[in-house]
């Protein structure tokens, strides 16, 4: 069955998150508020009625798929490529830190901030291939009508503006746990349309926390 809509969800939070750092393909495991997140998302999901749920093979992503596999009828299919943007250098440091550690770097980052490569690490450019690259195989797959695709800020945001026209996500908030659903209404076309941005109705009084600055940038 041809995949209609597509339901993004970011990992439950961590204590690098609480912290501001950043975290790229460091193993940090969800913390007691994050679980707590994922539970109250696993609550709303299981209403979504997907057909596959796909997730990054990072830690915070595999257990926060884990909390919503048992709410759903499948288990998550973990893929390397849905993990956020490898940070090398930068990895564990706040956005501060970057700055005044390494200001040569980082303003070749705000000179170029698609095809800037982190030392060690990736550019937005390198994520956005990858991205599409599983996109393609997903909805190649027709999975279902409704897929979720558990993956990271960056790498999220990168999809999100390749798949829908007119659409810069790059300063939008996503939250821990939010969902964020495009549709298309035409499954033999690639033109997808917004649904539902950065919800996090499903928290109840939760915080999800997010950071503009590194956001922006990463």
């Amino acid at each position: 069955m041809p995949v209609k809509r597509l339901v993004f969800i970011r990992p439950g939070e961590t204590a690098w998150n609480r912290s501001g750092q950043w975290q790229g393909w460091v193993a940090a495991p969800l913390s007691d508020h994050g679980r707590a997140q994922a539970e109250a998302l696993a609550r709303f999901v299981r209403h979504i009625q997907m057909a596959a749920l796909y997730t990054s093979d990072l830690r915070r992503a595999v257990e926060t798929a884990q909390i919503l596999a048992a709410h759903l009828d499948q288990p998550p299919i973990a893929d390397a490529r849905l993990r956020e943007r490898n940070i090398g250098i930068w990895q564990g440091l706040t956005f501060d830190e970057v700055r005044a550690w390494y200001p040569e770097e980082y303003a070749a980052l705000l000179a170029s901030v698609d095809s800037y490569r982190i030392p060690n690490g990736e550019s937005r450019d390198d994520v956005r291939e990858r991205m599409m690259a599983v996109y393609r195989d997903i909805v190649t797959a027709d999975p279902g009508e409704t897929v979720g695709i558990l993956t990271h800020t960056t790498a999220s945001k990168v999809l999100l503006a390749a798949l829908v026209p007119g659409y810069n996500p790059i300063d939008e908030e996503i939250g821990n746990t939010s969902v964020t659903t495009i549709m298309r209404d035409d499954p033999a076309q690639d033109v997808w349309r917004l649904v539902a941005v950065n919800d996090v109705s499903h928290l109840e009084g939760l915080d999800s926390r997010y950071f503009p600055e590194m956001e922006r940038l990463a």
